[in-house]
């Protein structure tokens, strides 16, 4: 990876990690569809400028505006509310294994046998993580962090179908379609909205321009550029480090206890993703250069 592109990376792992902690706090104070409504709001209006006819991959953007939207998304964020943001931090990297899994499946990327392992291992972190479902009341909500994982690695296949296309023109469409799914599941679901907005403070309200100008706009605008740009077993495990940001962050900013459990299952969690990093199977080998051709005489 180029040195640009990988200053782009760690720049997407610092909003990414960030992005928990300032989420964790909004959807304490607005439910989680009406953020999400008014975060894609707001992502419209500033990309305005920039809603050009997408041409022939306005129904992938569709198709990724629901399973990355309103799944990722929409799962992530009511996880939230029943799981703590260092967790769910931790939790959403099982993308990496699913993403690998479907990488093989859909573009038949090859995987190493250490890779599978790494897979196994992940799963169980997280399994660790969850603890004892029996004293654990928010096992619902991280069963919904890790459903969230599994629309983000979906939409990663997507993102490599769309191809060539302004992340900025993506961005608009993304917000412009996805809109209107988080309005109507929260008209639908979701109760005392306006007194929600009344009632929010400006650390909720920072959050919601934090998440559509920096996560958004600024993240996802360089996640679809390195993901389109090289393959997804490549760019996908170096998010690892946005977790163990994101898990020191919120014993920092918000109190959350670094319990053995969290420490533990999130230690196994990240081994795994690494192994899958890691252990990438090299690439095979070029065919050897064919024998240099017979001269032949000059044509007269």
């Amino acid at each position: 990876m180029k040195p640009l592109d990988f200053a782009a990376a760690l720049a997407v792992i610092l909003i990414w990690a960030m992005n928990f902690i300032v989420g964790k706090v909004a959807v304490g104070q607005i439910p989680p569809n009406l953020l999400l409504a008014v975060r894609f709001a707001l992502v419209a209006v500033l990309l305005l400028p920039f809603l050009r006819p997408p041409g022939k991959s306005w129904w992938l953007i569709l198709a990724m505006s629901v399973v990355l939207g309103g799944l990722h998304f929409g799962l992530l964020f009511s996880g939230l509310r029943g799981v703590e943001a260092g967790l769910a931090a931790i939790a959403i990297q099982l993308s990496v294994p699913f993403s690998l899994l479907l990488a093989t499946i859909v573009y038949r990327e090859r995987a190493s046998v250490l890779q599978y392992v790494g897979i196994v291992v992940a799963f169980v972190g997280v399994y660790l993580l969850g603890g004892d479902p029996a004293t654990v009341p928010s096992v619902i909500h991280l069963v919904m962090v890790v459903a969230s994982a599994f629309a983000w690695a979906v939409a990663n296949m997507i993102i490599k179908r769309i191809g060539d296309i302004n992340v900025f023109v993506l961005n608009a469409w993304f917000a412009v379609f996805v809109l209107p799914q988080f309005a109507i599941a929260s008209a639908l679901f979701e109760h005392g909205q306006l007194q929600a907005l009344e009632n929010a403070d400006w650390r909720a309200w920072g959050g919601i321009v934090f998440m559509a100008v920096a996560a958004s706009i600024t993240a996802y605008g360089l996640w679809y550029y390195l993901i389109r740009k090289y393959e997804v077993n490549r760019v996908v495990p170096l998010m690892l480090l946005a977790p163990v940001l994101a898990v020191f962050l919120a014993a920092l900013l918000l109190d959350e206890p670094l319990t053995v459990r969290i420490l533990f299952g999130g230690l196994v969690t990240l081994s795994g993703v690494a192994m899958i990093h890691v252990f990438r199977p090299s690439p095979p080998s070029p065919p050897p250069d064919p024998p240099p051709a017979p001269s032949q005489a000059p044509v007269v």
